[in-house]
């Protein structure tokens, strides 16, 4: 049996814009995807924390170090700026490996979303 688990988590960032015009996903500062594990176009939830909102998306790379999190197209109606949020991306492990699995997790400094 396969079961789906907790792969990687950024833990509370702050959302710094929301373009609707632009075709969908979620934009994020490649230093928190790499530190977070998460590859470009890999599946999301997004959970916004200010209104109980969740949805899923992809993921795309933003500049590296900026702190950027911006939610783009019709996800960009689920949020305002300065919201707070948690990225989840989620793994397909058999059962007995997701025993002894151990996530990825990343807790930023959610006023200006950096890793120190």
């Amino acid at each position: 049996m396969q079961i789906q688990v907790v792969k990687s988590k950024i833990h509370r960032v702050s959302v710094t814009g929301a373009d609707l015009n632009y075709i969908g996903s979620i934009t994020i500062d490649e230093a928190l995807m790499e530190a977070a594990n998460i590859i470009e176009g890999e599946k999301v939830q997004i959970v916004n924390v200010n209104n109980g909102e969740r949805l899923e998306t992809y993921a795309i790379k933003g500049p590296k170090n900026t702190g950027e999190i911006t939610l783009n197209g019709p996800a960009a109606r689920k949020v305002h700026r300065g919201d707070i949020i948690i990225i989840i991306s989620y793994g397909i492990l058999d059962f007995e490996e997701a025993k002894t699995f151990k996530p990825t997790l990343v807790f930023p400094n959610e006023k200006d979303n950096s890793l120190t």
